[in-house]
């Protein structure tokens, strides 16, 4: 008998369907498409298993759709630029560029080996100069369409490096180089506007029926819509007002102080010149706080009198104006109207700096003593100290002090989102630089589309301060107005690799067209893409920035669909001794050492049946032996029969007897089962489970059967159809048993089963017998006997009788094929 040798089977059937090009996709077919995408990985080095299951359960996906008979695009590649890159370009001493292709050689082999059904002749990488032109371009259109704009804004400042750090570089408050303290500043930095679409983002969430609610609440809590009403509070002494957003205008009359996040430019323009050196001192010591914790409720809260005064537009009175840690810039308007008396964190501030508090809505049903408070009160109420709206409940005051201030003119109803505009400047290497001059004489440019793409000097030096090569490469920065053709300024920013992953999707369907970044007609027919697949951890930014990009061309004309993704499966992660994989915890394990050990079929299986694939799941080393057990049964139970079965037809299946019955019957439930598990939310492991099953009763079947009475049609068929279901697990094992059964096609290339209704149907059911509602005894039937039958065969079954004899029956009730109930006394 054939001996199952994974290394040798699979190698072979990988490099047959290279070469057949058995997974390139034709632009166009009279089958109807099916775009199958998933997340594309950073490449930072080599893939663990857990990277692994995201791109197994596309290829699931990709190789069923096929067999179905969809023209599936399956495509993959690289999100290629990004810090690590240039951080290992800095401590190895090796090029980015190169350190990234070679990883991306890894990756490639790694995913070859696993037989991942991806088209490569569509492969991309975000780092080459055919695919950032069009990231460039895409840029381009934004600025000329008012989407790209330049603002200051608040940045980590590494002092020792002279560079701006992202926050994930900022360790305890410290450059995670060079281990300076981190200082905030002030610079110019490039945004897109996504704020101008926060509406449509919101609202068109309700088109995404076929995306995890999580995902969709995620990003309802990140664009933050509140309605309110937006103020200004006049700066007593200077010609400026504050402007602040509020959802609560009925508590305005308790408002005792002001207060504003460190990082709004607000503050260097507020402070008095006498307390300018105690404020940086205050600035530094609350950069070292980490941004997010310092506003929860329970952060001790830390505040700088700024020396300046507001006035509250209502009762005219001066208010303090703080700089408080408990503000963020990202939310409102940076700063913030506050009322002790009715929200925690201001009582808590104006409780440590002796700030009056002065209540403006009562408890009705309690009335509370200010002297005595211990805590804000934060619920509805009857308002108080509030001038004209005395008496009425908080809850209508709301629109009516909103009216209020609309007539006097100190506010207006607003809408405001927490979501801010994308800010996309880096002030980094290894990314598209971002395709802007500056010009004396005509001022920020746009760099022409023909004069695209702005490349990247590929020889510059990394100094080990980590401070950009652009911003020092005189070759690079400077360079001619496109508009004219005096000297300029090249921008040394380069754009934040969620702009190259906006728009990848896009890319695959063209990668290799030249004078555009797709053609319109493709992308309609491709887009959006039916299944995308990827991790939870995107569920904000990528998707988010995905969905607005794709708005914004839809208006600009070049696409006619305006969300990309029509469904989302987020997947699982895998675990290994209870933690994430990582090499810093020393738990990863190498799809390579898998794949030699036990084949690629093996782990692929393994990797779908550890779990249902949207949760996490512990790996475990018993656990893929078990499932390679499984497939070394089931491999030879096959190469038990296969020289018999070659021949024979299975045109027409005579069974002989209940085994045979039982074994046809469980064949075609499972390719029921299996049809359902996948379409019905891709429960890929009771998928697998019904494999094993179908498995046991075919090694039922041949342990109770002579060789000499082994039914060769039926096992022709159920090896045959076995294989076909198998097909998008294993692939390479299906590929191997198909073509020892003497098929010429690749199973790849056949259709999927259908199953057999008449066989699904019983001819005996199993009846369970009860007196008195005990069960007693079952008792097997023909599936159309009547009633009279079954009382007949259950009162002469021994044990039953026994229980009734000498007795009374006072009725029996019997429900079809199922139960048959006596009641005696």
């Amino acid at each position: 008998m054939k001996e199952y040798i994974p290394s040798q089977i699979e190698k072979k059937w990988q490099k047959v369907w290279e070469e057949k090009k058995v997974f390139e996709t034709p632009q166009y077919s009279e089958k109807p498409k099916f775009y199958d995408l998933v997340m594309f990985p950073y490449p930072s080095g080599t893939l663990h298993v857990g990277h692994v299951k995201n791109y197994v359960i596309g290829d699931i996906v990709a190789r069923y759709k096929r067999m179905k008979g969809y023209n599936v695009l399956h495509p993959f590649g690289y999100d290629a630029f990004g810090l690590p890159a240039e951080n290992a370009a800095i401590k190895n001493k090796i090029h980015p560029e190169v350190w990234t292709f070679k990883n991306i050689e890894t990756i490639r082999n790694q995913i070859k080996k696993i037989g991942i059904s991806y088209d490569w002749k569509r492969e991309i990488a975000t780092c080459t100069e055919d695919y950032y032109k069009w990231t460039q371009w895409l840029f381009v259109k934004m600025y000329e369409k008012g989407l790209a704009y330049k603002k200051k804004a608040a940045v980590n400042w590494c002092p020792s490096c002279q560079t701006v750090l992202a926050n994930e570089q900022v360790v305890d408050g410290k450059c995670e180089r060079c281990g300076t303290e981190v200082t905030l500043k002030h610079l110019e930095q490039w945004y897109f506007k996504i704020t101008d679409y926060a509406e449509r983002l919101l609202n068109d969430l309700e088109k995404l029926e076929g995306w995890p609610e999580n995902v969709k609440t995620m990003q309802k809590n990140w664009i933050g819509k509140s309605t309110g009403a937006e103020i200004d509070f006049k700066v007593d002494g200077l010609d400026m007002s504050i402007r602040v957003f509020t959802t609560r205008p009925d508590t305005i009359w308790g408002v005792t102080f002001m207060a504003i996040a460190p990082e709004s430019p607000l503050v260097e323009t507020l402070v008095t010149e006498d307390r300018k050196k105690e404020l940086e001192e205050f600035l530094k010591k609350v950069s070292l706080e980490d941004r997010f914790k310092r506003t929860s409720l329970e952060a001790e809260k830390e505040g700088f009198f700024l020396g300046r005064y507001a006035i509250n537009p209502v009762t005219g009175e001066k208010i303090p104006i703080y700089v408080a840690n408990y503000i963020l810039y990202e939310y409102g308007t940076g700063a913030i109207m506050a009322v002790p008396a009715h929200d925690q964190r201001d009582f808590d501030f104006a409780k440590k700096y002796n700030i009056p508090i002065r209540l403006v809505i009562d408890n009705p049903e309690s009335p509370i003593d200010v002297e005595k408070m211990e805590k804000s009160y934060e619920d509805e109420g009857i308002m108080v100290n509030s001038g004209p709206f005395n008496g009425i409940s908080s809850k209508e005051a709301i629109e009516k002090i909103i009216d209020y201030l609309e007539e006097k003119n100190i506010g207006k109803r607003s809408v405001q989102y927490k979501l801010r505009d994308w800010l996309i400047s880096r002030q980094r290497y290894w990314g598209a630089p971002i395709p802007v001059v500056y010009c004396e004489k005509c001022g920020t440019v746009a760099v022409p589309e023909e004069q695209l793409p702005v490349k990247l000097p590929k020889d510059v030096e990394f100094l080990p301060t980590g401070q950009s090569p652009l911003s020092l490469d005189k070759q690079f920065l400077n360079t001619t107005c496109p508009k004219c053709g005096g000297p300029a300024r090249r921008e040394a920013d380069t754009m934040d690799t969620f702009v190259d992953s906006s728009w990848y999707y896009l890319r695959y369907v063209n990668p290799n067209l030249e004078d555009k970044p797709f053609e319109s007609k493709d992308v309609n027919y491709w887009l959006p893409v039916d299944q995308y697949i990827g991790g939870v951890e995107h569920a904000v930014l990528h998707l988010l920035y995905s969905r607005f990009i794709t708005k914004v061309l839809h208006d600009m004309g070049y696409v006619h669909f305006d969300e990309p993704f029509t469904n989302l499966f987020t997947q699982g992660m895998i675990y290994k001794d209870g933690w994430k994989m990582s090499k810093s915890k020393g738990n990863v394990v190498s799809p390579d050492d898998m794949i030699e050990k036990y084949g690629a079929d093996t782990l692929r299986t393994y990797i779908l049946f550890m779990a249902p694939p949207e949760k996490d799941a512990e790996w475990s080393d018993a656990g893929i032996e078990g499932v390679h057990r499984f497939l070394k049964r089931l491999w030879n139970n096959i190469y038990s029969v296969l020289e018999k079965i070659k021949n024979v037809s299975a045109e027409k299946i005579e069974l002989k007897n209940k085994l045979e019955k039982d074994l046809r019957r469980k064949l075609h439930q499972s390719i029921k089962k299996i049809t359902e598990d996948i379409e019905g939310g891709f429960k890929f492991n009771t998928a697998i489970a019904g494999l094993m099953e179908l498995n046991n009763s075919f090694s039922d079947y041949l342990n109770k059967t002579e060789e000499k009475d082994l039914n060769l049609p039926l096992l022709r068929e159920l090896v045959e159809k076995l294989a076909l279901i198998l097909s998008p697990f294993a692939p390479h094992m299906a590929e191997e048993i198909w073509h020892d059964l003497g098929n010429d096609t690749l199973i790849v290339n056949e259709e999927w089963p259908k199953y057999d209704e008449k066989a699904l149907e019983v001819d005996e059911v199993t009846v369970i017998i009860q007196i008195n509602g005990k069960v007693r005894g079952k008792i097997n039937v023909d599936v159309n006997a009547d009633e009279e039958t079954v009382k007949k065969i259950a009162f002469e079954e021994p044990k039953v009788s026994s229980y009734i004899e000498g007795k009374e029956i006072v009725k029996v009730i019997y429900v079809k094929n199922k139960l048959l109930n006596i009641v005696v006394k």
